[in-house]
């Protein structure tokens, strides 16, 4: 039997913990190590037909006024029933657990940053090793920061127990921030990612054109990608502070790979105050991109070409979402261990359009639908609600 998982956007493996307004005032003071603080998570993705949610624990402590430490577990249950999988499989369920440590060292205006993660699930396991140095110029208007990390994974297959395959990748980036004025913030960056190795799902099938007993009809076989892969993307935003406390960030980010897909992605977000406990947000954010090279939602025959896809994230898409956000801040007594604390909750919704991948299912109704069912759409809605407590 075929399984077909989720991607790696469906699995939701970074949540993001805004603290809204903290970068602003955090960024017009000299290089400091990060606050000591706590979070509790809970995260869910739901949309598609795939529902995952779990849990995240984070925390950080400084140690000797030079060094920060951090530890965090993250969880994901995953329920499956997508459109892949109710067209080759039955639906599943997994569990995929991730944790990471890391460190900072501060020696004068330079901070030095290091970290491990590892990502476990029952036929996929992650690791990435990661080293960073950041550096603040002129006057600590500028800040210069550099990273690199390594990442080796081991691939499985629930279906195959003697299938065992490695993917390795190296990320590098480079990042320029530059306060522009007092209410005003700017930052480029750039990031270069290499792919090697077994880069495609083992579960994944392409659809192509056969003739059976005369008669025209489709058949299935496991995707076929090439083993390299090289990503450049370049970002530039703006963050600017309001005269009456709020802020508005505008964000703009291109991609592009040695497998011809072109991305690009627009965001501007909106923060607003409310008296001395509070902070509300709202922003939009949109996202297009052209297909690989070597996907089709049908071929025509099935040896059509040496390397074949069909993975809807592979094809000519986009999607808008709206997100929502809401901080409630209480600043505790002096004297005591805990400084003060946070509760935050954050609504994403998302519109998926697929301009080349269409709904097979809708043949399996209607066989006269074959090859040229409509086109797939669905939405989405993530979820994140945590506690953060500085000490």
């Amino acid at each position: 039997m075929v399984v077909t998982k989720c991607t790696s956007f469906e699995r939701l493996t970074n949540a993001k913990l805004f603290l809204l307004l903290a970068f602003f005032i955090s960024g017009l003071h000299a290089a400091v190590l990060p606050e000591d603080r706590s979070d509790a998570m809970y995260h869910s993705y739901e949309g598609g037909g795939m529902k995952i949610d779990g849990p995240s624990i984070l925390i950080r402590k400084s140690l000797f006024d030079k060094v920060s430490v951090s530890a965090n577990y993250y969880i994901d249950n995953v329920s499956a029933a997508s459109i892949d999988v109710l067209a080759n499989a039955s639906p599943y369920t997994e569990k995929r657990t991730e944790y990471s440590l890391g460190a900072d060292y501060l020696i004068n205006k330079t901070t030095l940053s290091t970290s491990y993660t590892n990502s476990t699930e029952n036929d996929y396991e992650a690791n990435t090793a990661y080293f960073g140095v950041s550096q603040d110029f002129f006057g600590d208007l500028s800040t210069l920061s550099i990273g690199y990390s390594k990442g080796w994974d081991l691939v499985g297959n629930s279906t195959d127990a003697s299938f065992e395959e490695e993917a390795n990748r190296q990320n590098y980036k480079i990042n320029w921030t530059q306060i522009v004025t007092k209410n005003m913030i700017m930052s480029a960056g750039l990031e270069t990612v290499t792919d090697q190795g077994y880069l495609n799902n083992p579960y994944r099938v392409v659809r192509f054109w056969r003739v059976e007993n005369g008669v025209q009809t489709i058949g299935k076989k496991t995707e076929v990608y090439p083993e390299t892969r090289t990503s450049t993307a370049f970002s530039l935003s703006a963050k600017y502070y309001l005269p009456y406390r709020a802020a508005i960030k505008l964000e703009g980010r291109t991609f592009s790979d040695t497998w011809d897909i072109k991305a690009t992605n627009y965001e501007v977000a909106y923060i607003h105050p409310l008296n001395d406990h509070w902070h509300f947000e709202g922003k939009v954010r949109t996202y297009k991109q052209s297909q690989a090279r070597f996907y089709n939602d049908l071929f025509e025959s099935e040896n059509f070409q040496n390397f074949m896809a069909r993975d809807k994230e592979m094809s000519d898409h986009s999607n808008i979402s709206y997100g929502v956000g809401a901080v409630y801040q209480h600043e505790l007594a002096d004297g005591g261990f805990f400084k003060k604390f946070t509760v935050n909750l954050y609504v994403d919704y998302f519109q998926f359009d697929y301009n080349n991948f269409r709904n097979e299912l809708a043949s399996r109704d209607d066989p006269g639908l074959l090859g040229n069912e409509p086109l797939y759409s669905f939405d989405a809605t993530v979820t994140r609600f945590f506690f953060s407590v500085w000490y």
